[in-house]
């Protein structure tokens, strides 16, 4: 059944007055008709800019017990929507329903939970010398957010944004907006005064754009691609508004030669392929000694192949459909440009996986022997694609962690800890798992080079939606 989404300004939903067109959303799984939500236009926009404009007055002047007793409510009304989140999102994107429940549904609780954490703590004045330091919200901000991780992305902005009295303006992907449901009915259940969060629907090129340029948004938050986040800076500069943006990723995976190959490997295989490589973190270029590439290739061609690939509502399917036709097309013609350039292609490639008949699908899909200067070694594919790198010893393999214009996450292996964290201090990425420690969500997140400018999560990315004033006394 198919699910007319509206889009959510002045504290509740409302239907577009300014145009009939919609964009309709399909299932990757079965191709079907899902859903549709409103192409808002650049009037929508304006309208719930002033919306959010109207409201920064009050709620910027809310306290910070006042703003946690909002988030709780919020994070309240999304937990207790965690089934149907989940749910949503298997639909929408294609996340395995058990993977969508324990990372997509529950992520985005943890989010909040971050700076209702920061709020209770107190983040108060600091003094230097005779000055007072005031930290300060800085306005109206526009959130923009990917279809990959469609609540979380959401999330990771509006609750720093809230915590820091700004108010927002968002636009969720219009690949995967499906989700937007249950979050409008948490911000209505959460009794958000009017305007504080709003929510428009369309494309980047008219609904995003307007947002961008609006000369009442004042501050812009993007995750998204390296070509759309550069085009975001560009329209943004005009009215110089603070950016921050969280782009893509080709995260390196390295594994020291002291290190346990088979269990470096079995990890690093599954953080590859997670949501079906659509993952800015994926660490998608495995690094291994070259004496030991054969054993580490036959490892995770061996892992590759045992994962379930089909209908992400079955419990046991471990890797679901890419979330559209587009994407699966453009990561087939990733790996055939993989094999062109010479790489060996272990397992997977563009044919249909096993007993799929329908959907937007890609195989588990493992290169060896890459050079590292190759396309499918340099540029993100976001899909089932890992590539297996060899080196001959520890600089080499730093050289090539590092020798991409991307810098957003990375892992490193070694018996020896201290070993680990010496070449993770020397890597030129925003976060490093040493022997595969588990992500920290409160803890500042963000990319170096073309993988992003800001942080997000923790108190760093509080600071993203403050302004800081000086008061010499």
């Amino acid at each position: 059944m198919s699910k007319k989404i509206q889009w959510f300004v002045d504290g509740g939903w409302v239907a577009p007055d300014t145009t009939d067109q919609t964009i309709e959303i399909y299932n990757p799984t079965t191709e079907e008709l899902i859903g549709t939500v409103p192409a808002n236009t650049a009037e929508d926009v304006d309208r719930a800019v002033q919306s959010a404009k109207a409201a920064f007055r009050t709620w910027s002047q809310t306290t910070y017990p006042e703003r946690a007793t909002y988030l709780r409510k919020l994070r309240d009304g999304l937990a207790a929507r965690a089934e149907e989140i989940a749910s949503a999102i298997t639909a929408d994107v294609g996340t395995p329903l058990r993977i969508a429940t324990r990372i997509q549904a529950a992520l985005p609780v943890t989010d909040i939970e971050t700076y209702i954490e920061l709020l209770e703590a107190g983040i108060g004045d600091s003094r230097v010398g005779n000055s007072v330091v005031v930290a300060e919200p800085i306005g109206v901000v526009a959130a923009i957010t990917p279809w990959n991780y469609p609540l979380h992305q959401i999330t990771a902005k509006l609750a720093p944004a809230l915590a820091a009295g700004c108010t927002v303006v968002l636009k969720p992907s219009e690949v995967a907006p499906m989700v937007i449901e249950h979050l409008g009915e948490a911000l209505i259940e959460a009794g958000l005064p009017a305007g504080v969060v709003n929510i428009v629907h369309g494309y980047g090129s008219e609904a995003g754009e307007a947002l961008v340029t609006h000369h009442d948004v004042d501050a812009v938050s993007f995750t998204g691609s390296v070509a759309a986040g550069a085009r975001v800076a560009a329209l943004a500069a005009a009215s110089i508004k603070k950016v921050t943006l969280e782009l893509g990723g080709k995260s390196a995976n390295v594994v020291l030669a002291d290190a346990d190959l088979k269990t470096a490997v079995k990890v690093g295989v599954s953080n590859a392929f997670l949501n079906s490589g659509q993952t800015c973190i994926a660490w998608t270029r495995l690094l291994v000694p070259a004496n030991r590439h054969d054993e580490a290739v036959e490892l995770a061609v061996n892992v590759a192949e045992a994962m379930t690939v089909g209908d992400p509502a079955d419990p046991g399917t471990k890797l679901g459909p890419l979330v559209s036709a587009a994407q699966r097309d453009r990561v087939r013609a990733y790996i055939d440009k993989g094999i062109a350039e010479g790489a060996h292609l272990a397992t997977g490639g563009v044919t249909v996986p096993d007993g799929i008949d329908k959907g937007f699908f890609v195989a588990p899909t493992i290169f060896a022997n890459v050079d590292p200067d190759s396309t499918i070694a340099q540029e993100e594919i976001f899909g089932p694609v890992l590539s297996i790198l060899p080196y001959v010893d520890e600089e080499q393999a730093l050289e090539i962690a590092n020798g991409t214009n991307y810098g957003l996450h990375g892992c490193v292996w070694s018996a020896d800890p201290a070993r680990a964290e010496d070449f993770a201090r020397r890597m030129r990425t925003g976060q490093v798992d040493v022997n595969g420690a588990p992500h920290n969500p409160r803890a500042p997140f963000g990319g170096y080079k073309h993988s992003g400018v800001g942080r997000e999560f923790g108190r760093e990315g509080l600071l993203e939606f403050q302004e800081i004033k000086s008061i010499q006394l």
